[in-house]
């Protein structure tokens, strides 16, 4: 693994007066599921117009204390990202493509019209407080500390303009596999009464109106029988886009792997970006190009296509076994986990345990 760039001055630590004691902390992460759990200690650190970006300091996790006027509260101003921290072979701590996550955040801080922040604060906000709470690290299968970074308008005001003050803040998780149970394979909901994005608007955001938008559906399709929803786009509706918090791609019967492309409307996923490279690092053909309803169902039927999987940060690679669409139901492959749907994921998390070589410098270690 590489070694990181520099680092900065150590942010501030404001000492915390009762940490978690090692046995509950230890019977809290023997089953932490996906999100429940959170660690001793965030991050933070603020900006205003007068003083920039300040205050950069890890502090006990604590409940926020906000006026009923904060401007996120009103006008949505918020964006956040999703990443881990993984315990590797050699028994080091390390993340996975966070220069990634930290070019991520900026651009949505663009879109919301949200002040950037320097990527190494960003960078070194995430390895501090990983650093500070690493021995949270579950050991359960899938075991990881998710990471989330987050940013939103935190001065007191009502009017719709962007916000004079920000707080960005790191909290951690530790987390085992996101499907409980890990299914073999999810089953999906077509969404026709509801879009994720339209063009000029949000989708290739990170912000929290997206998610809170694909509510709705997602209860539509859990009412269904469903795991999860896929949206088609917003015009024509008939072009696959992807899943509420996950991107899609599929298979074909030549080896062929197709994903939608990115344009604005779909959220621009890391692990795809990462799936696409080891794909074509092991010779095959990923073709970024739009994917119609109508074609995937008819390439199921015919056997063209052979697997689909949907990929994030949070659940890796998850295979699609079936798809459901009104009154219609479609069969992907044998309906369950596909055989290069397994072997991709796989090689992405042998990298990210460091059970393989990282050719592309992915890997960080932070200690």
């Amino acid at each position: 693994m590489p070694d990181r760039a520099p680092a900065l001055p150590a942010l501030a630590i404001e000492p915390h007066p009762a940490r978690v004691s090692d046995a509950d902390r230890a019977d809290r992460i023997a089953d932490p599921g996906f999100g429940r759990i959170f660690t001793d200690h965030m991050a933070s650190a603020v900006w205003n117009t007068e003083q920039g970006w300040h205050d950069a300091r890890i502090t006990p996790r604590v409940p926020l204390q906000i006026d009923p006027a904060t401007s996120v509260l009103h006008y949505a101003q918020e964006i956040f990202e999703g990443m881990k921290a993984y315990r590797t072979a050699d028994g080091a701590m390390a993340l996975f493509r966070p220069q990634e996550n930290a070019r991520r955040f900026n651009a949505s801080a663009r879109r919301m019209a949200m002040p950037e922040i320097p990527e190494a604060l960003f960078l070194e906000a995430v390895r501090q407080v990983v650093a500070t709470d690493a021995d949270w690290f579950p050991g359960v299968p899938g075991g990881a500390l998710y990471i989330r970074p987050f940013m939103f308008s935190s001065d007191v005001r009502l009017g719709v303009r962007p916000a004079s003050e920000y707080r960005f803040l790191v909290i951690v998780s530790p987390v085992g596999n996101y499907f409980r149970g890990d299914p073999t394979a999810i089953k999906l909901w077509v969404s026709r009464n509801y879009v994720r994005a339209a063009p000029g608007g949000t989708g290739e955001a990170k912000c929290g109106g997206n998610y809170a938008g694909s509510l709705v559906a997602q209860a539509e399709a859990i009412e269904r029988g469903c795991d999860q929803v896929v949206y088609l786009d917003a015009i024509e509706r008939k072009w696959v886009e992807e899943l509420g918090g996950m991107n899609l791609f599929f298979v074909m019967d030549d080896g062929t792997l197709v994903t939608p492309p990115l344009g604005g409307t779909i959220l621009p996923g890391i692990t795809r970006d990462s799936l696409i490279t080891i794909a074509r690092d092991e010779g095959l053909t990923v073709r970024e190009e739009r994917y119609g309803i109508d074609q995937w169902r008819a390439d199921a039927a015919s056997g063209r296509l052979v697997e689909s999987f949907a990929c994030g940060t949070a659940a890796v690679v998850t295979p699609v076994g079936e798809v459901r669409d009104g009154d219609s139901v479609f069969t992907i492959g044998s309906g369950g986990p596909g055989q290069l749907t397994q072997r991709l994921r796989q090689r992405l998390v042998d990298i990210q345990y460091g059970r393989a070589p990282d050719r592309h410098n992915w890997v960080e270690s932070i200690g």
